[in-house]
Order: C-alpha cells, then sequence, then structure tokens
C-alpha cells in the first residue's frame, strides 16, 4: 500500500496566512473629556486580527484554574460502620446484602463521587499573550478602547469618577487598568456597580472580554502612550546634544593650541 505526502507548495497554499497587523489609533483625553490628541496604538497588541479558538482555549484554562477542586465524597470503604453483615443470606425473601455501607443504602458511601482534583490546564505563554493581544484587537476594532492621559484625583470621589466616565464617552460595562500608584483613582471607581478596577500587570482575556470599554492611562497603555511621538522625542533629543558635543569639540581643540603655544 503506497502513501502519498503533499508536496510543499500544496502545503503552503492550505497553510493559513495570517493577515499583516492593522494600524489604529485611539484618542489622548483628560478625565474632563478634553482631546489631547490621537496616539497609535501598537499594532502588534491592538491591530490582530483575533484569534477565536485560541481566546476560547485560554479563557477556558482559566475559568478552570480558578476552581477550587476541594469537593470530596466517602466511598464505601471509608464510610465508618458496616463492618457485620445486615441479615442472613438466605431464607429472608430479600435480596442478599454485604454491608450497610454499600451505595445503595441510606448512610452508605457514594459510587464515583468526586473526589479533590486540579482543574488547572496547560497554556503556554505565547497563547497567553496572543488571546490577550486578540481580545484587545477585538476591542480597538469596535472602538471601546479609551485613553486618559492620568487619573488626577486629590481625594476618592466615586462621583467625580462616575463623571469622568460620561465625559468620555464611556457606557456599559467597564474596565479600568491602572497603575501601581493610581490608589485614590482605585478607591473612586470601586464603588460603581458597572465597573471593574484591575492592575496592569493583572490584564487578562476573560476580563477584557466580558467588559464592554478598556480605559487605560498613558502609564498602563500596553506599548506605551507615546509610541507615536518617540521618533520626535528622539530627533529632539539627538539636536539637543549636538551643542554639547560640538562644544566639547571647541574644547579639546583648545587644549591642543595651548599644547602647541608652550
Amino acid at each position: 500500500m503506497s502513501t502519498t505526502t503533499a508536496s510543499p507548495a500544496l502545503r503552503s497554499v492550505k497553510r493559513k496566512e495570517r493577515p499583516a497587523p492593522t494600524t489604529r489609533t485611539v484618542e489622548r483625553r483628560r478625565p474632563d473629556g478634553t482631546v489631547l490628541g490621537r496616539v497609535t496604538l501598537a499594532p502588534e497588541i491592538f491591530g490582530l486580527e483575533p484569534n477565536v479558538a485560541v481566546m476560547h482555549q485560554v479563557v477556558t484554562a482559566q475559568l478552570a484554574a480558578a476552581r477550587s477542586g476541594t469537593q470530596s465524597t466517602k466511598t464505601r470503604a471509608e464510610v465508618a460502620g458496616g463492618g457485620a453483615k445486615p441479615f442472613k443470606q438466605k431464607g429472608t425473601g430479600r435480596a442478599r446484602q454485604g454491608s450497610t455501607r454499600a451505595p445503595q443504602w441510606s448512610g452508605g458511601g457514594v459510587a464515583l463521587g468526586p473526589k479533590p482534583r486540579s482543574y488547572r490546564q496547560r497554556t503556554p505563554k505565547k497563547m497567553v499573550r496572543l488571546a490577550l493581544c486578540s481580545a484587545l484587537s477585538d476591542r480597538a476594532a469596535e472602538e471601546k478602547v479609551a485613553l486618559v492621559d492620568a487619573w488626577a484625583f486629590d481625594t476618592p470621589k466615586t462621583k467625580e469618577a462616575a463623571a469622568a466616565l460620561d465625559a468620555l464617552g464611556v457606557s456599559g460595562k467597564v474596565l479600568v487598568v491602572l497603575g501601581t500608584d493610581d490608589l485614590d483613582a482605585a478607591y473612586s471607581f470601586r464603588n460603581l456597580p458597572d465597573v471593574r478596577i484591575i492592575a496592569a500587570g493583572e490584564l487578562n482575556t476573560y476580563d477584557v472580554l466580558r467588559h464592554d470599554w478598556v480605559v487605560f492611562t498613558d502609564d498602563t497603555l500596553p506599548g506605551g502612550a507615546e509610541a507615536a511621538a518617540a521618533p520626535a522625542k528622539k530627533a529632539a533629543a539627538k539636536t539637543a546634544a549636538a551643542p554639547a558635543k560640538k562644544t566639547a569639540d571647541e574644547a579639546a581643540a583648545a587644549d591642543e593650541d595651548e599644547g602647541d603655544d608652550q
């Protein structure tokens, strides 16, 4: 019996080509709604075509890992008592029984009952990252990503937090991503029923998908909020460093002249 294998050209045709990331932008605002400009989101994070299968697998694994797995039942070997035969084998007209701790008896053991176990599933880091980027890309494609320069709460105020979300045009279930220094903002948002706060390092696929909006700050935005301004900043720094370098060259030339005069 002969077996045939597909040619490399045929395999390349069957393999699904991954589209190039899409470049998307978002308005950068103050908490009062004032527009400060537009920021280009990182294409490798917010511009992917969502991989639904990977997102499903990662979310399933995350929910499974959240299960405690401590449920336990006793088998007939673990239930106390039942050592004596309840009645004689023959002559009673009843079905023969050997122990009152068999599963069919009240107070007996449980057949095939749950035992403590771990529900964790293996999810590689690359798969977790792809799922998160797919979820963020889906929200960015729907224009459900908001960007704030910083939360300026002098003291925790839930009323001001609700007003800020209204000014940003954010409605429905909102996921607010905060940094380690946004303690007043965390206290301000935590009492709003449709708002969930999360640390930037704990951002995950499940929380992104179960909320309508994702609100970032400059410090918590994946890829950085100043990515678009990086070339300009680099050029400005280079220009600022040029006169200093020239001054150093002139000083070295002056030293050489002094050495020649001596």
